[in-house]
């Protein structure tokens, strides 16, 4: 499992406008919140995809990324690491090109998989650190 060089990662960023996050709290002292609140603040346009609430930092939220309307740039995954291979198999039906797992959160195989799907995967990294990384 190798991710991106800090280099690419900060050209993902750069070209990146908006972000689906899979489990977006809509609690405020949720990581998950913040990070997404900080990537809000920074220019991105975030997507909640949660089925469990109804919005979060003033977007609708959605229950599955299908229902996401027009391109979206990255997902950034803040679930646990037991359900990457659901998510994948979800993001692998979508034309979206970067899956990103929030830290803590890696499984090689699915890793793998994307990665060999022709798909950029960024595993065990906070998008919100990376971003201030290469700014």
């Amino acid at each position: 499992m190798k991710n991106p060089s800090t280099k690419e990662i900060g050209e993902i960023l750069n070209g990146a406008k908006r972000i689906a996050v899979i489990g977006l709290s809509d609690n405020p002292a949720r990581t998950s919140y913040s990070v997404s609140q900080a990537m809000q603040r920074a220019g991105y346009e975030i997507i909640p995809v949660n089925p469990t609430i109804k919005e979060a930092l003033g977007v609708k939220a959605v229950s599955s990324l299908d229902e996401i309307e027009g391109k979206v740039d990255i997902v950034n995954i803040f679930r646990r690491s037991e359900f990457l291979k659901d998510i994948a198999d979800e993001f692998l039906k979508t034309d979206i090109p970067v899956f990103w797992s929030q830290l803590g959160v890696a499984d090689e195989a699915i890793f793998n998989l994307l990665d060999s799907k022709g798909r950029t995967v960024i595993m065990d990294r906070c998008i919100k650190v990376e971003h201030a990384m290469t700014r």
